[in-house]
């Protein structure tokens, strides 16, 4: 079957060789070295995963490569200089934004969040996933093209890259290079700018959870503590492995997004596109040709060059695309220096690329269900959210009742029972409070290590205090109760119902 005189050359022999193997009751030729074989189905093997080509894009010009740079000027700004801004309120800290977790307090600007107002925090996540569907189901993947940190972190690490070792056609040069110093100044540079990058990405995120002067003295001074030093740490890895290392990886096989946003896409959405029906069939240009039966497309693949997934946009939807329109501003260049009307990538809707196959053209329609009903959920989340939070009260009370004993039976017969009361003052100034008890007759209310039933709580602050309540026993064992604290200045009043528990 496979003699030397076949007219099979010895690779071709060998690969149907190693088909025949694994084909049950097909014995491998004598003559064939075993080895030769194994080799061949390593071949084989490997051939069935993909090695990842370095993406090298194009720096790209145009109305999207500045709104671009304009997103990420913005979002940086934001996310550095945040931890640094001040907000007086009184009392407290001074950081206009803290993630305070020892103190159980979250400040942004104005609002306070306390541990039980996590709800306004929850609300703001869900209106900011409502958010996400709305404008994906509008303009398809605009958070991953713009807004993702995985987007703008990977393109301040390119544009670190490009200013270092150059375009792309620098760039391919310089890879395949053999090593020599020029090449390992410019690669060793290029990483520890990365890293310079990544470091202060990681303090930045740290900063938001502590007061950040302080902390970044303690850094200098060789005191900050080891949880701040190791989540530094931590952050400066991944951003520097998934900004400068991973890049289009993290998009295509990490985030589950591109996945799901699939579900939030419908005719009208728009989506950058490559217009095949104005661009086929394709074929190189020169200068002077006609322009009769063809298309605009010149192959040029400069939509390619500066794409940061590496894909094509002429083979159509993909889940690597991010959206992120260089391709637009690319094809755009191109089609200016040819002469052909712009836009042949650009933003558009399956209803207009079906309705163009037909010679007309189909409005967006962008007031559609969809949009609507998450419009209205988003408007009515954020309107219920500014009614609880300009609606909160100043003061709160929390309380808890002893479980063990449930009572206790004085030498007069009377019972007694404990409570722990948690007093919130979320006022900046420090108030006095009086403590009463009501709905038990004959019942006396005592703090425990005070004489009178009047404290103090510290601006902004949570002060527990023990109270002991005897009276006689309640019949049925259970008694139903009521504690209040009232504001001795403004008379404003906090109450919970509890019980007064005896024998049976």
């Amino acid at each position: 079957m496979h003699g030397p005189d076949e007219k099979l050359t010895r690779l071709e022999a060998l690969a149907q060789e190693a088909a025949d193997a694994v084909t049950p009751g097909v014995q491998v030729a004598e003559g064939v070295e075993r080895a030769d074989v194994d080799a061949v189905n390593r071949r084989e093997e490997r051939s069935l995963y993909k090695k990842r080509a370095r993406i090298h894009p194009k720096r790209a010009y145009g109305t999207f490569r500045q709104l671009k740079w304009l997103i990420m000027a913005v979002t940086l700004g934001i996310y550095y200089v945040t931890p640094w801004l001040r907000w007086d309120r009184g009392a407290g800290p001074d950081q206009a934004v803290l993630l305070d977790l020892p103190h159980r307090k979250f400040y942004f600007f104005f609002v306070e969040i306390w541990p039980q107002e996590i709800y306004l925090l929850t609300g703001v996540l869900i209106i900011s996933a409502l958010a996400l569907f709305l404008f994906t189901s509008l303009f398809g993947r605009v958070w991953c093209g713009y807004s993702c940190p995985q987007t703008v972190w990977t393109d301040l690490f390119i544009a670190v890259e490009r200013f270092i070792e150059g375009d792309r056609n620098a760039r391919i040069r310089l890879d395949k290079m053999p090593w020599n110093a020029s090449k390992l100044s410019k690669k060793v540079t290029k990483h520890l700018i990365w890293l310079v990058i990544a470091v202060l990405t990681g303090g930045a995120w740290v900063f938001y959870f502590r007061d950040a002067p302080t902390l970044l003295g303690e850094l200098v001074t060789l005191q900050a503590p080891m949880a701040a030093v190791a989540f530094i740490g931590i952050f400066t890895f991944t951003t520097y492995s998934l900004g400068g290392l991973m890049r289009e990886q993290v998009c295509i096989y990490m985030c589950p997004w591109p996945r799901i946003q699939g579900a939030m896409f419908d005719e009208d959405s728009l989506l950058v596109t490559y217009r095949e029906r104005r661009g086929e069939p394709r074929a190189a240009h020169k200068k002077g040709e006609s322009w009769e039966n063809r298309g605009d497309c010149i192959r040029c693949r400069q939509c390619v060059a500066v794409c940061p997934m590496g894909i094509d946009i002429r083979d159509g939807p993909q889940l690597e695309c991010i959206h992120c329109a260089l391709c637009i501003d690319a094809c755009n260049e191109v089609m200016a220096k040819i002469g052909r009307p712009p836009n042949l990538i650009g933003y558009e809707t399956f209803r207009n690329l079906e309705a163009a196959n037909s010679g007309r053209y189909a409005p967006v329609r962008f007031f559609r269900p969809r949009v609507i009903v998450y419009s209205v959920l988003i408007a009515a989340l954020a309107l219920l959210m500014v009614y609880a939070l300009f609606t909160r009260d100043t003061l709160s009370l929390s309380i808890l009742r002893d479980r063990n004993p449930l009572y206790v039976t004085l030498s007069d017969g009377s019972v007694r029972n404990g409570y722990t009361l948690k007093i919130i003052n979320r006022k900046h100034e420090p108030r006095f409070f009086r403590i009463d008890a009501s709905g038990m007759a004959g019942s006396k209310l005592v703090v425990m290590g005070l004489r009178e039933p009047e404290i103090d709580v510290s601006a902004d602050d949570i002060r527990s205090v023990k109270v002991f309540i005897s009276g006689p026993s309640p019949a049925g064992g259970k008694q139903a109760l009521t504690i209040a604290v009232t504001d001795t200045q403004d008379g404003r009043t906090a109450s919970e119902a509890t019980t007064f528990r005896g024998p049976e």
